[in-house]
């Protein structure tokens, strides 16, 4: 499996980086300068610490990077925290970045996006504008960790919305809520 990852400015870098580590195969990621700075602010986390984590870094300013051409293929693009920004753009047609030029690739390719929107509440344009992306094919996931698991650390309720992330993508997961009852109640 072949993933590009995504990493915004949006609040939830800790979101992006449980992706990182847990997603499998090859991957690669794009990290926006803010996106930087949240990992700074958020985590106190350096961009190099996620180096052996993954087959390459591209700069966010790179727009002749492989990823801004449909002729480099990946099986799903996850921009995880994804901004309301970075949704609009990618609902505008701007590619004015590595991160919206590859999404607007992956969307007229028919290659898997999925947007890990970190924004609330959501004005009537920033519906609009997930209506939009989601009608050209992207897949809006915000990010609302589940507690069907009773996670008891932070790190435990991260790690349940990566596993809806590694679902979404088809990479394995770990078994879902009341795996154990498939067989009936009965």
């Amino acid at each position: 499996m072949r993933v590009l990852i995504g990493i915004t400015g949006a609040s939830g870098a800790a979101f992006g980086v449980d992706f990182v580590r847990s997603c499998p195969g090859e991957k690669y990621l794009i990290v926006s300068d803010w996106g930087r700075a949240v990992l700074q602010d958020e985590l106190d986390l350096k961009l190099d610490a996620l180096r052996p984590h993954v087959s390459g870094i591209f700069s966010d300013k790179d727009l002749a990077a492989p990823f801004s051409s449909g002729s480099n293929r990946y099986d799903a693009f996850v921009i995880v925290p994804c901004s309301a920004s970075t949704m609009a753009k990618i609902a505008a047609g701007l590619a004015d970045t590595l991160i919206t030029r590859a999404a607007l690739v992956a969307l007229k390719e028919r290659m898997r996006l999925i947007l890990a929107l970190r924004e609330t509440p959501l004005s009537a344009t920033m519906l609009e504008n997930a209506l939009r992306v989601t009608r050209d094919g992207a897949i809006v996931a915000p990010i609302m960790p589940p507690f069907y698991n009773r996670p008891a650390t932070l790190e435990e309720m991260v790690h349940g919305y990566t596993q809806k992330l590694l679902g979404l993508i088809g990479a394995p997961t770990a078994a879902g809520w009341r795996e154990e009852s498939l067989g009936g109640t009965e």
